[in-house]
């Protein structure tokens, strides 16, 4: 039986911190930012991670193994 296949274009938006919990981008930093506050900008860089209750069908596309 051939291997299972990571789900690329999951493995590039989520990583795995030693905590075991899934960090992933902000949404709302990529354009039009001209109207957005230095302050809400500043809160955006800040990590984010997956919700508990995402982080089993997030681990599934990550790690068909795990």
């Amino acid at each position: 039986m051939p291997k299972m296949k990571t789900n690329r274009a999951a493995a590039k938006r989520f990583k795995k911190t030693g905590g075991s919990r899934i960090k992933r981008a902000t949404a709302f930093r990529r354009h039009i930012l001209t109207k957005k506050s230095s302050k809400r900008k500043r809160h955006l860089r800040a990590p984010a991670y997956v919700e508990s209750a995402n982080i089993k069908a997030v681990e599934k596309r990550l790690l068909p193994y795990g």
